[in-house]
C-alpha cells in the first residue's frame, strides 16, 4: 500500500527548507521546539542544517545544533554540512559546525578535502 503524502505536511515542510535556506533562526527555532524533527529531510536527502550552512547562515546552523541536529549527517551525494559550507567559503559557518561537533573527515568529499581541494588554507587551519 502506498501512502500518498499530506498537501498540508509538504507545504509545511517546504516552508522549513525555506527557512534554512534563507537563514531565518527564530522562526526555525519555533517550529523545532514545537516538535518539528531537526533532522527533517527533503527529496535530497538535505537537512535543515545543510540547507542553513550551504547558505552562509551561521545563526541558524547554531539554532539547529543548540537543537541536536546531526552536524555529519550527509545527504544522498555524501555531503556533509561542513564539506558545503567549505566549498562555499563560510567561515563563520564553518567556524559553528566545528563548534558543534562537526566532523571535518566525515562525508565524501570530506570538509577537510574540500579545503585541501580547492586551496582553502583558512578554513582548512579551523579544522585543528
Amino acid at each position: 500500500m502506498s501512502e500518498t503524502p499530506d498537501p498540508e505536511v509538504l507545504e509545511l515542510a517546504g516552508h522549513l527548507f525555506d527557512l534554512a535556506r534563507s537563514g531565518a533562526a527564530e522562526a526555525l527555532a519555533g517550529y523545532l521546539d514545537a516538535g518539528v524533527p531537526v533532522d527533517l529531510t527533503n527529496s535530497r536527502g538535505d537537512t535543515l542544517v545543510m540547507l542553513a550552512a550551504y547558505h552562509g547562515h551561521a545563526d541558524a546552523v547554531r539554532v539547529l545544533l543548540e537543537r541536536g541536529a546531526d552536524p555529519d549527517r550527509a545527504n544522498d551525494r555524501g555531503q556533509t554540512p561542513l564539506a558545503g559550507a567549505v566549498f562555499k567559503g563560510e567561515a563563520e559557518v564553518v567556524r559553528a559546525l566545528v563548534a558543534g561537533g562537526a566532523d571535518p573527515d566525515a562525508g565524501s568529499p570530506s570538509a577537510r578535502d574540500a579545503a585541501a581541494m580547492f586551496g582553502k588554507a583558512e578554513l582548512l587551519a579551523l579544522f585543528g
